[in-house]
């Protein structure tokens, strides 16, 4: 499926088909429910998200660095490292790091604004002092730079029937939408790294701080107070979500199968984590195999149908990304 992707995309070079395939690797390690989603794109497009998503996965090891073998000096540094080298890529192609070289040449091909990966990498590096954020316009404007971002680089892969511009800020709002997802199952495991990403002003509405959910996490007692603002957080995420939806229509026929079953499975997060009654601080709450099935097969149907009317009416197919949205080769 590796050869197939690299070729449909017209990618030749030896150097950089191994890239974009070691983005590949990293995709289908550690995102499950978005590898599940990207094998529903054209599979020319596959290999640019690939690239977009191992650079982000990359960059969120370093500062993460879950065994903690490294300080935060260490991180820092190599997180400066990988800047520099990613400065270095957008203008030359080159880059030391196979996820750098494989991210340039998807920028390149699709137009892909430079500044979009300079806000995620300064989200990134603020991950490496900032552990809580006191209101939801601090965590906002955090998720810029680490979600939002995303959503934008990935609009020019996924193409419009539209303006860039007019679909920009549902995608926006569906990176910020995913991210927000991720913080509510991972409240425990971000606070075993020192780090809460819910707002501090959501959770004092309700009684909550920070002693008590590390009180919580260490007796794995639950509270009613952290349940309240665990279902405020949550009613806030959908809320985005429903902002989101409107821009799945407004992309390529052929890429709304693979956003559809995204924004289907990572709301199936959400009602995995009320199905579990918010103990989100005790355990991990993960779509079932059947669901993530269902509606991945939901998705083949809604490609089937995309690729039979683009064939029943080749202006309809031929409108299905604007063109100044690609540079690279279109099959």
């Amino acid at each position: 499926m590796t050869r197939r992707e690299l070729d449909a995309a017209d990618i030749t070079d030896p150097a950089l088909r191994e890239a974009y395939t070691h983005c590949r690797r990293l995709n289908a390690r550690h995102g499950r429910t978005y590898f599940l989603a990207t094998r529903l794109l054209p599979v020319e497009r596959r290999s640019a998200v690939h690239a977009l998503y191992g650079f982000a996965r990359w960059a969120d090891d370093i500062v993460d660095d879950l065994d903690r073998r490294r300080t935060p000096d260490e991180r820092d540094r190599l997180l400066r490292r990988l800047e520099s080298d990613l400065a270095h890529g957008l203008r030359t192609g080159a880059g030391d790091e196979p996820v750098v070289r494989a991210v340039a040449d998807t920028a390149s091909r699709y137009d892909i604004d430079h500044t979009l990966f300079a806000d995620f990498l300064a989200s990134m590096r603020s991950d490496l002092h900032v552990t809580d954020y006191p209101t939801y316009a601090d965590l906002r404007a955090y998720m810029h730079g680490s979600a939002a971002v995303i959503g934008l680089q990935m609009l020019p892969v996924l193409g419009t029937v539209t303006s860039r511009e007019e679909a920009a800020p549902h995608a926006a709002d569906l990176g910020v939408a995913f991210q927000l997802t991720n913080f509510l199952r991972d409240v425990g495991e971000d606070l075993d790294r020192g780090r809460v990403y819910l707002p501090a002003d959501l959770l004092a509405a309700h009684g909550v701080d920070r002693p008590l959910l590390e009180w919580s996490r260490r007796t794995g007692r639950p509270d009613a107070r952290i349940r309240r603002a665990l279902v405020a957080a949550e009613g806030m995420t959908r809320e985005i979500y429903r902002a989101a939806e409107p821009g799945i229509a407004m992309l390529d026929p052929r890429t709304r199968p693979c956003i559809r079953t995204a924004f289907t499975l990572y709301g199936g997060i959400l009602d995995a984590i009320a199905a579990q009654d918010y103990t989100v601080l005790h355990r991990r709450a993960v779509v079932s195999r059947g669901r993530r099935a269902a509606t991945a097969a939901a998705g083949i149907v809604d490609i089937t149908r995309a690729r039979w009317r683009a064939r029943s009416s080749p202006l309809a197919a031929q409108a299905g990304v604007t063109p100044l949205q690609r540079k690279g080769p279109v099959r």
